[in-house]
């Protein structure tokens, strides 16, 4: 018993120093971001999906490609357009004849979901019909076609992307899916001085020769010792008590809740809020959660699972806003 929470122990070691490595590896591509960067990180480590908001231009794919290649997981990226349809994105069956029997049979060409790493770039760009394929993939971890269920290879990690500004011929996730993602990652501009070095560095012949930190079996290996970390009770009771008090409905519900907010959050956001904070805890060296790790994923975890209403928009108050007012009370 000893032997193995020692073992357990060296594993929450090892991902502390592994995040401390990939942290040092990307920032030789990517200025600033550390926020945005322990984020993805937290939920890849949590076997969670991420949707990041951000306009163009701020170096989302970059990013993703370069935690792929420290990582040495394959990685796709996918354009979504409002002409993408489901095979596209999972794979689909082409007839095929024997040249020597003559025979036709149908063989599975994959699509580009069979990957580790997978960008959706502007995931509202394409109909509901083939958002459901990719969000499927994403619950199941399996890709069925023809009646055969075709596995994904793991780790297996999805970062869909949307721009906040363009909402022209779009298609809206439904809350519902919105649900499916672990967190809502916003990346916002950089400082004066951040984007200073970043026009330097990208206007010059430097290119980054980047380490390999991890593999794919590593980040498989670490996922399981998140789940293994205690949670004493009081800090999962906090968890679950932030995630239903953001519901208007609910007993315990502080007033402004009840006055700018038509949905809160669902049980999803507590399983979230405690995996986060167990991740959060070991990529710092610790093998206990503190209410401090729960709200320090309370933004990601929430933002996209509390749904204001027209109030809350006339008094200039977002769901950001909101979270921080409930970590308060």
């Amino acid at each position: 018993m000893q032997d193995k929470q020692g073992n357990d122990l060296k594993l929450v070691e090892e991902l502390a120093r592994a995040r401390e490595k990939i942290l040092q590896e990307v920032s030789k591509v990517i200025i600033g971001q550390k926020e945005v960067i322990d984020e993805l990180l937290l939920a890849m480590f949590c076997n969670g999906h991420c949707l990041i908001i951000g306009v163009p231009g701020l170096a989302k794919t970059l990013l993703v490609s370069t935690i792929a290649r420290i990582l040495s997981l394959e990685f796709r990226r996918i354009q979504f357009t409002p002409d993408l349809m489901p095979s596209d994105i999972t794979g689909t069956d082409v007839l095929e004849e024997d040249t020597i029997n003559r025979r036709r049979s149908f063989r599975f060409i994959k699509g580009p979901i069979f990957a580790n790493i997978i960008l959706a770039d502007e995931i509202n760009r394409t109909p509901p019909k083939t958002q459901a394929a990719l969000l499927e993939a994403m619950q199941e971890h399996n890709v069925t076609a023809g009646g055969t269920t075709y596995p994904l290879s793991l780790p297996f990690f999805v970062l869909a992307t949307q721009n906040p500004i363009e909402q022209e011929g779009t298609y809206p996730l439904p809350e519902a899916q919105l649900d499916r993602f672990m967190f809502n990652i916003y990346i916002d501009y950089p400082s004066e001085e951040e984007e200073i070095n970043i026009a330097k560095l990208t206007t010059s012949v430097y290119e980054a020769e980047l380490k390999q930190v991890l593999s794919g079996e590593d980040i498989t290996r670490l996922q399981s010792i998140v789940r293994k970390v205690p949670v004493a009770d009081h800090v999962a009771e906090y968890a679950i008590r932030l995630a239903r008090n953001s519901r208007p409905g609910n007993d315990g519900a502080p007033g402004f809740i009840k006055d700018w907010v038509s949905w809160g959050a669902g049980p999803r956001a507590s399983q979230y809020l405690l995996l986060g904070g167990k991740a959060r805890a070991v990529m710092m060296g610790r093998y206990a959660v503190s209410k401090e790790d729960i709200k320090a994923v309370a933004g990601p975890v929430m933002r996209h699972r509390i749904l204001t209403n027209f109030n809350a928009e006339a008094d200039g108050i977002d769901s950001m806003e909101i979270i921080r007012r409930l970590i308060e009370t």
